[in-house]
């Protein structure tokens, strides 16, 4: 009985600390991961419900993405060792749900926009590029871990283009995400224009997968185009570029 008491009492104080912490503590996390390129400008309220507005910054520390951001903590799921919040992204709002226990992270109903250049943040080798367009993230039920992934996302890039070459749109890309928890693979594919991109890998849990791609640049823009590609990529060819990205 005094173990139970005792477990109890942790868990209303842990809850208490959930409802009085700063949401500023959220800005702190995100400038420390990001090494200063994610923040939450304006953060109003507690860890339990709070406000404020996403901020995503290039590596000149100009803004590349800005965009208000709510949440709210359910309390229920404390009880479940889960950390489940209601998120809205965005005006008019893209809500969704965002889920954290120790090992893993889970995401419902994802349907944002991003800007381009957030591909930068992710895979830094791309950022010298510049890069352009709009970014549509989807996933129904996705979770994510230490060498785990389970559920299926889809990443479209529209309109994409590079501030390093006059030729835009470079063309509209989609690269699709499926994992059962012990394996998975990503496809890259090209939906269309001048720059063709093409590629996927397979992994097993606990290996960092890495993405094989390759370009194809039609000969009347070999001039423009394979340039660029040398900065990031592989000269295989007349035309035909080998990138890979991890």
């Amino acid at each position: 009985m005094r173990w139970r008491t005792l477990a109890i009492g942790l868990g209303f104080y842990a809850v208490g600390l959930i409802t009085l912490a700063p949401a500023s503590l959220l800005d702190s996390r995100l400038a420390q991961e990001s090494h200063g390129r994610v923040r939450l400008a304006e953060a109003r309220g507690t860890l339990w419900g709070g406000s404020g507005r996403l901020e995503v910054q290039n590596s000149d520390g100009r803004s590349a993405y800005s965009s208000a951001l709510t949440w709210r903590f359910s309390l229920a799921s404390f009880l479940r060792a889960r950390l489940i919040y209601d998120v809205a992204l965005g005006r008019p709002a893209v809500r969704f749900r965002l889920a954290a226990s120790p090992s893993r992270v889970e995401l419902a109903r994802i349907d944002v926009h991003l800007p381009a250049g957030v591909l930068g943040l992710v895979v830094p080798k791309l950022a010298v590029l510049e890069l352009s367009g709009d970014l549509r993230l989807q996933a129904r039920d996705l979770i994510v871990g230490s060498g785990y992934l389970r559920g299926d996302a889809s990443l479209r890039w529209l309109s994409a283009g590079s501030g390093l070459t006059p030729v835009s749109p470079l063309g509209a890309y989609e690269l699709r995400v499926d994992g059962n928890g012990v394996s998975g693979q990503i496809r890259l594919h090209t939906l269309q224009g001048p720059l063709r991109l093409e590629g996927g890998t397979d992994w097993r849990s606990g290996e960092r997968p890495t993405l094989v791609a390759t370009a194809l640049v039609p000969p009347e823009y070999r001039d423009k185009l394979s340039p660029l590609l040398r900065l990031i990529a592989v000269e295989r060819g007349p035309g035909r570029f080998e990138l890979r990205l991890n």
